[in-house]
């Protein structure tokens, strides 16, 4: 893939989920850069309804602890429910073959094969070790806030991607932790008005891990674009 001139178009489409991040710290000055750059995002009549917890250090480590606990748990369908749908409940063309050539892209390239449901019960631990990524953003809205409210905090984590981008930085959006929004909303201490929305790694990737090779598909724009004139 051949990287844009233009700055914002580079970032845009450079932007991709990892899911081996370095160890290496990311210092607070440029996390709080990031959020101030993406709280520009618009957002009906400026209401601006993202809250972000970032967890750093030992709070992090101490969150990750648990969330693995809880995923490892053999009663964790039972104990953990998400407050929200992320995904349909009934799975259709283009969705589902989109969806299941990505997963399949992915264990293909770490050769997990077919049925092997300890190996891909591990990976997807990793969501909940942030990837070896050293900052943990998790983002909350007020729960009396309306759908229109959910589609402007899409544009403000779209915005936190591409400013993370920009400084060299990479990210993984995370709709894997919602099953878990008590255990989180216990660590960081949510209001009872505060609903989980997602999670986010962020940090360096790390380049020579296979499965950062990962590279997933877009449809072409003449297939879900349609221009009158």
């Amino acid at each position: 893939m051949t990287t844009p001139a233009n700055p914002v178009d580079a970032a845009l489409v450079t932007r991709r989920s990892i899911r081996a991040f370095l160890p290496t710290p990311v210092p607070r000055a440029d996390i709080e850069a990031i959020l101030e750059a993406a709280s520009r995002a618009p957002s009906g009549t400026n209401t601006q309804p993202w809250k972000v917890y970032v967890v750093t250090g030992e709070s992090l480590v101490h969150l990750s602890r648990s969330l693995v606990a809880a995923y490892n748990d053999p009663q964790r369908d039972a104990l953990y429910r998400e407050e929200y749908r992320y995904y349909p409940q009934r799975w259709v063309s283009p969705y589902i073959d989109r969806r299941r050539k990505v997963g399949w892209d992915l264990y293909g390239l770490l050769g997990i094969e077919k049925g092997n449901k300890a190996r891909m019960h591990e990976q997807h631990a990793q969501n909940y070790r942030f990837f070896g990524a050293p900052v943990g953003l998790f983002f909350t809205i007020d729960r009396g806030l309306e759908r229109g409210s959910w589609l402007d905090y899409g544009m403000f984590v779209q915005a936190i991607m591409t400013a993370a981008r920009g400084r060299g930085l990479d990210t993984c959006p995370q709709a894997a932790f919602t099953q878990f929004h008590q255990v989180i909303g216990e660590h960081l201490g949510l209001q009872d008005n505060e609903q989980l929305v997602c999670g986010m790694s962020l940090g360096y990737a790390d380049e020579h891990a296979l499965v950062n090779t990962l590279r997933t598909e877009r449809e072409p724009v003449e297939r879900f674009a349609r221009f009158l004139e």
